[in-house]
This record gives C-alpha cells, structure tokens and sequence, in this order.
C-alpha cells in the first residue's frame, strides 16, 4: 500500500468511528455527525494537498481555494442552524486568507473563525510535514515537535508485554502528529507532583477515556486509553468527553486547546 493510500485510510477510519460514537452517545451526536460530513472534505483537502504540495507562502490562499469549499458544503449539510448562519456570515464578510493565515500563525480567534481554518487547513498541514514544520517557532516538550501545535489529546498504547507500562502519547491538534511524553507529567505546565495532578473520569459512559488536569495552572487534556478500548480513534473520540469537560470547567480547570468542534 502507497504512503497517500496509508494516510486517506486514516480519514476513513476517522469518519467510521465519528458514525459509530454518534449512534452511542446522543449527548455528542451533533459535533460527531458534523465531523464525519467533515471528514469526506478532509480526506479530499489530504489527497489534493500531497499532489499540489503549495509552498509555505502559498499555503493560506492555497487553503481557501481547495478546502474551505468543502468545509462550507459540510457544515451546510450537517451543522447546526447557528453554525451554519455564522459561517454564512464569515464567508460574506470576506477576508478568509486572512482568517487562516491567522490560524496558522497560532493566534487568537473567534469560535466560528477558529473553525472555519482548522476544518480547512488541518488536513493540509498533516498532508505535508515539511510545510507544517516551517510554522513551528518554538521548542518545548510539551509542543509537538513538526509544526509547534497544541496536544489534542493525551493517548495511553498498547503493548504486547503485560509487565510492560504502555507508552504515552500526545496528539497534535494542529498536524495530527504524535511525539512521546512522560505519563503522570501536565501536559501543559509539567507538573510532576502526585497530590497536585487530578483525573475526571466516568466509568459508566466512557471508560476508556479520562481527563487529566492539573492543580498548578488549571489545565487539563483528555487521555484515551487504548488498551481499554482498542478500537478507538483518539482525535475522533476525545470529542465524547464533553460531559467531563463540562464537569471540568465548572471546577475552574480550562481544556489545553479545543477541538475541532469548539468544545
């Protein structure tokens, strides 16, 4: 199998697993069923992105023109009535070039924009890793190591040695690369100290998946654990923590960076 066939195969996985959480859990059925109408425009965006390959000056104009159509006829189909008047209202507004430009900068922005060129330009930056990691401005362990993202999501492998404690991973939520990072460590200050490194968990509705946060900043990222639940896609099921964040931000602790839904 060729490396772009290994890759797409990932947007289908992804989109096959977003369809089976959305049946399981209604709580999370809207920012799932919206993320698998995504997913087919994501998959394009990849495909395209590995044959054009757009030079880091290019990349934002690139974005707008061969994956925020996609993006736009996703949400049209598939989002909510207020997501898909904002968006509405975003593309009347023009300026969008300068809306992803903006994302892949790292800066601030609003829900709707954050939205707009993540959705677009993600599958692009993970389609090219040289062009992710000219983004990238800043060396830390806590940052991945290609294009300088936020982790998504902390992930917890298996391993074929039942003496053996599994690797942890984080996953970008820029690229969608992974680098390794030390377990029982915030995520987003390095906090090492047990009495001071909380975990929200619910074992009835999801219990593979936790939340790590930390008392000395306030941060928190969700951990999906494979050896629990083998068949999970943690960039697609991280999205089902929702009643965990929810529980987590009412204690005062804020999630690391949002996902792809703005939850």
């Amino acid at each position: 199998m060729s490396a772009v066939a290994e890759r797409t195969s990932v947007f289908v996985e992804r989109r096959r697993r977003a369809e089976a959480l959305a049946a399981r859990h209604e709580y999370a059925r809207e920012p799932l069923t919206l993320l698998a109408a995504l997913l087919d425009g994501q998959e394009r965006a990849f495909d395209r992105a590995r044959t054009d390959r757009p030079a880091i000056d290019e990349l934002a104009p690139y974005v707008v023109r061969s994956a925020l159509p996609d993006v736009m006829s996703a949400v049209m189909s598939s989002g909510t009535e207020t997501l898909r008047e904002a968006v509405l209202l975003r593309f009347h507004e023009g300026d969008l070039e300068g809306l992803v430009h903006t994302w892949l900068r790292g800066d601030e922005q609003s829900g709707t924009d954050a939205f707009i060129a993540r959705a677009a330009a993600a599958p692009v930056l993970e389609a090219l890793p040289e062009v992710a990691h000219a983004l990238k401005s800043v060396d830390r362990e806590q940052l991945c190591p290609v294009c300088g993202g936020l982790p998504q999501v902390s992930v917890f492998g298996e391993t074929s040695e039942a003496l053996v404690t599994s690797q942890r991973r984080l996953v970008c939520s820029r690229c969608a690369g992974e680098w390794v990072y030390p377990r029982m460590t915030c995520v987003s200050c390095g906090e090492t100290e047990s009495a001071k490194l909380v975990v929200f968990a619910d074992q009835q509705q999801v219990p593979y998946l936790r939340l790590d946060a930390c008392e000395t900043c306030k941060r928190y990222v969700a951990n999906i654990d494979l050896r629990l639940e083998p068949g999970a896609v943690p960039l697609v099921d991280e999205i089902t923590a929702l009643p965990l964040d929810i529980d987590a931000a009412q204690r005062g602790y804020t999630k690391i960076t949002t996902n792809v839904m703005g939850l």
